[in-house]
C-alpha cells in the first residue's frame, strides 16, 4: 500500500472517477442550465482534489471520515461559485477552498483535555500564591512546589494548562501570498537527532559551567522568566542574559 494514500470508511478511493477538463466545461455549463445532475456529477468527479488535500492531514488528525465530508463541503462551495468564463481550472479554485473548510474545522473543534489532577493542582497554586501574597510578597514556584511536595516543572505545566491554547492552524505569517500556520512550523517527530549530533551535544553541556547549566534549565525548561531567575539569584537580569548568552555560544560551538 502506498504511504500516500487516503484510507476511508466505507469509500474505495482508488475508483473514485475524475473528469477530463473537456468534460469539466461541458458538465458546467448544462449546470448552469439548471440540470442538477450535472452538479452531482461535477462532484463526483472532483472527489480526488478532496483526497489531495487530505494527504496533508494525515497524522495530524484523528478521523480522516469527518474531514472527508469537511473537504466535500468545501468542494461544492467551490464548485457553486466557480465561473468558467475566467478561464481557470477548476482545481486551482477549489483546492484552497477545501483546505480552508478543514483547517477551519479543525480550529472550531479541537480541544485540548487536561486531567483532573493537573487541574487541581494549577488552582492548589493559585489558592497558596493568593494566601502567601496577602503576607507581603508574592513566593516563586520554587517555593510553592516545595509547599505541596511537587517538583517546580509540575507547577509550570499546571499553570500553563490553563492558558488559552493556540490553535495548530492559526495564521501565523500572511504577505498577501500562501499563509503560513503554526502546524507548518511543528517539527516532524521522525527528524530526531541523530547519535553523532546527540553525542555532540552531551560534550557541548560539559563544557558549561555549573551555573550557566542550572540558568539554562530554569529557562528553557522550566519556563522561567530571565527576571524571575535574577531575583532569585539576587544579581541583575543583564547579567543573566549575558550568562544565557554565553552558554547558547558555547553550545553553538559545539554542535553544528
Amino acid at each position: 500500500m502506498s504511504r500516500h494514500k487516503v484510507e476511508l470508511t466505507g469509500v474505495n478511493t482508488a475508483n473514485i472517477k475524475v473528469l477530463t477538463s473537456k468534460e469539466t466545461i461541458e458538465l458546467f455549463k448544462k449546470m448552469k442550465s439548471g440540470d442538477s445532475f450535472a452538479r452531482e456529477d461535477l462532484i463526483n468527479g472532483n472527489l480526488k482534489l478532496v483526497l489531495s488535500i487530505l494527504k496533508k492531514f494525515a497524522g495530524k488528525a484523528d478521523n480522516l471520515d469527518d474531514l472527508f465530508q469537511v473537504g466535500c463541503l468545501g468542494l461544492v462551495k467551490a464548485i457553486d461559485n466557480f465561473d468558467i468564463s475566467y478561464d481557470v481550472k477548476l482545481s486551482t479554485y477549489a483546492c484552497p477552498m477545501i483546505e480552508g473548510e478543514i483547517k477551519r474545522y479543525l480550529r472550531d473543534n479541537n480541544t485540548i483535555r487536561i486531567s483532573r489532577s493537573i487541574k487541581d493542582l494549577a488552582y492548589k497554586t493559585l489558592k497558596l500564591k493568593e494566601e502567601l501574597l496577602n503576607n507581603g510578597k508574592e513566593p516563586s514556584n520554587s517555593e510553592i512546589a516545595k509547599l505541596l511536595g511537587v517538583t517546580e516543572y509540575d507547577i509550570s505545566s499546571a499553570l500553563d494548562s490553563l492558558r488559552e491554547p493556540i490553535s495548530m492552524y492559526e495564521p501565523i505569517y500572511n504577505d498577501g501570498g500562501d499563509t503560513i500556520y503554526l502546524f507548518d512550523q511543528i517539527a516532524n517527530k521522525k527528524e530526531e537527532y541523530d547519535l553523532e549530533s546527540r553525542l555532540a551535544l552531551d560534550k557541548a553541556i560539559n563544557n558549561l559551567k555549573e551555573r550557566e547549566i542550572s540558568i539554562l534549565k530554569e529557562r528553557f525548561l522550566i519556563g522561567k522568566t530571565q527576571m524571575e531567575i535574577a531575583e532569585e539569584l539576587g544579581i541583575s537580569q543583564a547579567q543573566i542574559s549575558r550568562i544565557e548568552k554565553n552558554a547558547i555560544k558555547t553550545l553553538k560551538k559545539y554542535v553544528k
